[in-house]
């Protein structure tokens, strides 16, 4: 007699109770997972503990990495990110043996302010050379630039005593000066000693309205020397004879448009000039963009040491699960003897092992980012907390879970039965 043919109405209800046998099935091994680390919750906490660890560390590590990050780029904006350092670099016109140099003058920077909007500030800059008496007989060389007084925006310099010339100085031709603090040290023995005391420059005298200095120490890298003296624009071209200036700076009003706007200035100044002269604009953005590359290249090092740590705490697992799966041959045996498949006692041991990891890295990231977060709460001190290193410590604490409990649970699903039974 011949099985009738099975209709659409009997394969959907074996597939509904295949369905629902899988998902006992699976309940019923997450279920045997809790009550085995019930009963053995110091082997399971030892176990978890070299995942906590390292999730804790690689919360950490990219906890320092970001504030070392944001630190390194606030010194350089300190600097000045928004400025624009136009140069003459060469080039010029006239006969083989009478070449002409076609440097900058104040009416570029004039032509500069009218045709580009984006900029905020500016100043020339004329440089010079002088020897000063410090008294005692102790003569130095000094740097003098002549700047003005928009100077002190454009290069965010700090005034510690007195004041910076103003437009008033610059208009009236004043004989001002405002000097670095190794200068007011070195001369009259303190900042505020030196305010209104007076020097000579060529025979001149000049009048210490204040004392300033750099935002960030540049150690001697930008054009401000530890002897510099700064006089306004309108006085220095006095001692040169001529309105030529070294370089202009220029401060443009966003970040975002320096770049473009150095470009824009670089076009203006070259309308003016002749077609062979070159002159250079240069920006801080490449060096922001290598200082952020820099860091992120550091964090993500450190982050590669953190994982070893994990790597260890995988080892344990893997070593902790080994000797589960010895100690308990008997158990899998009566499972198997019961109706258990390989499948499912290989899904038993793996979610354990994933069960301790994720655990672990659970914990782990609560403790991370417990630092930070006290930080920012009885601090002023805001410390940067990335959502992605929380992403990645749980992901990667799941992954190590899966790849180094694969092995125990192939071990455990490849016992014979007959031979686990007989296992003493």
């Amino acid at each position: 007699m011949s099985t009738p043919p099975r209709t659409s109405h009997h394969r959907s209800f074996e597939l509904t109770l295949q369905s629902a046998k899988r998902t006992m099935v699976l309940s019923e091994i997450v279920r045997l997972a809790i009550d085995s680390f019930r009963t053995s919750k110091v082997r399971f906490a030892l176990t978890a503990l070299g995942m906590v660890i390292g999730s804790m560390s690689l919360i950490l590590v990219v906890t320092i990495g970001l504030t070392g990050k944001v630190y390194i780029l606030n010194l350089l904006r300190s600097i000045g990110t928004n400025m624009v350092d136009l140069e003459y670099a060469g080039g010029g016109s006239g006969a083989i043996n009478n070449f002409q140099n076609d440097y900058l003058t104040h009416d570029d920077e004039r032509a500069v302010e009218e045709q580009v909007p984006a900029v905020a500030y500016s100043s020339p800059m004329l440089e010079m050379h002088d020897r000063v008496s410090f008294g005692q007989g102790v003569v130095k060389e000094v740097l003098v630039l002549g700047v003005s007084p928009q100077y002190k925006m454009v290069r965010n310099l700090v005034v510690l005593s007195g004041r910076f010339f103003d437009e008033e100085d610059e208009s009236t031709h004043t004989k001002a000066a405002v000097v670095t603090e190794a200068f007011a040290r070195a001369m009259f023995g303190s900042m505020d000693s030196a305010v209104n005391k007076t020097f000579t420059l060529s025979g001149i005298p000049f009048t210490i309205v204040g004392v300033f200095k750099e935002s960030v120490n540049t150690f001697g890298q930008s054009e401000i020397a530890d002897q510099t003296i700064l006089i306004p624009y309108s006085v220095a071209r006095y001692f040169t004879g001529t309105d030529n200036v070294k370089d202009i700076f220029f401060s443009i009003r966003d970040e975002k448009d320096v770049e473009e706007a150095a470009k824009q200035i670089v076009a203006v100044v070259h309308a003016r000039h002749q077609p062979s002269s070159v002159y250079k604009a240069s920006t801080m953005t490449e060096l922001l963009t290598d200082a952020a590359l820099i860091a992120d290249a550091l964090t993500v090092v450190l982050i590669l040491v953190t994982a070893v740590t994990l790597a260890v705490g995988g080892v344990g697992i893997m070593n902790i699960m080994l000797a589960t799966v010895r100690s308990r041959i008997r158990e899998i045996g009566i499972r198997k003897a019961l109706g258990a498949t390989a499948r499912e006692i290989k899904l038993q041991f793996l979610i354990e092992a994933v069960f301790i990891s994720l655990s672990g890295g659970l914990l782990g990231t609560l403790l991370g980012l417990a630092l930070p977060v006290s930080v920012r709460l009885f601090t002023s001190y805001p410390l940067p907390i990335s959502p992605w290193s929380v992403v990645i410590a749980l992901v990667t604490s799941s992954l190590v879970g899966v790849v180094f409990g694969t092995l125990p649970a192939n071990r455990a699903a490849q016992l014979d039965p007959v031979e686990s039974l007989k296992y003493e």
